[in-house]
């Protein structure tokens, strides 16, 4: 009976036994850091997504600021009928400076007076200045303006998005819209105003919450 010895095959110092648990020990780590690869990519795209929404919903709120002693209701001009008169008192918000000077925004069905699209946000609006300019010209000394000069009626643009955002969950520019006189969970927008936006991804957050309920 012949015997022969088994001979040990090593690879560099490693037997072939040693290098197949290595890699099958590599492979589950490699294996089990891809969930949390993709948690912490989902999780990037959730904080840009928060932070979109907080933006855009400012740009709303400051819209609706601006909108204070602008156009009284069943105005149709195009331009504020307060016009270069006396301007009401600033509200106490110190956080909005200018008045909307353009009454062709606003229909009858837009009684709160928030924009009345997201592209009304990034085209602008005009605006006139709160209040009545306390310096008069006297035109006594080279270079003065004389009053009616500084009075001179500018347009003045305000824009209050740069463009309008990418959904970070979709990839696109679509949103769901909702205005000031629909419900939370309305399926529609019924393009009377720009109250609220949200994403119109039906995926699930990492927290559970839905990003569309955002």
């Amino acid at each position: 009976m012949i015997k022969r010895n088994a001979k040990k095959i090593s690879i560099g110092g490693y037997s072939l036994l040693e290098l197949i648990i290595t890699l099958g020990v590599l492979s589950i780590m490699v294996i089990g850091t891809i969930p949390m690869a993709q948690n912490a990519v989902k999780r990037d795209k959730e904080m840009k997504l928060r932070e979109t929404l907080r933006m855009v919903r400012s740009a709303i709120d400051e819209f609706k600021r601006d909108t204070f002693g602008a156009c009284p209701q069943g105005a149709i001009t195009s331009v504020n009928p307060i016009g270069n008169q006396q301007q009401p008192a600033a509200p106490t918000d110190p956080r909005t400076r200018v008045v909307i000077d353009d009454c062709t925004i606003f229909d009858s069905q837009n009684l709160d007076r928030y924009p009345p699209s997201l592209d009304t946000l990034v085209s602008g609006v005009r605006v006139r200045a709160r209040g009545v300019s306390l310096i008069s010209g006297s035109g006594l000394s080279n270079g003065s303006k004389q009053a009616t000069e500084i009075n001179e009626d500018k347009e003045i643009i305000k824009v209050y998005l740069r463009e309008v955002p990418t959904d970070p969950m979709t990839g696109e520019t679509e949103w769901n819209l909702r205005s000031s006189y629909q419900e939370k969970d309305s399926d529609s927008w019924d393009s009377v105003n720009v109250f609220d936006i949200r994403s119109t991804s039906k995926e699930e957050a990492l927290n559970g919450e839905k990003y569309s309920d955002w």
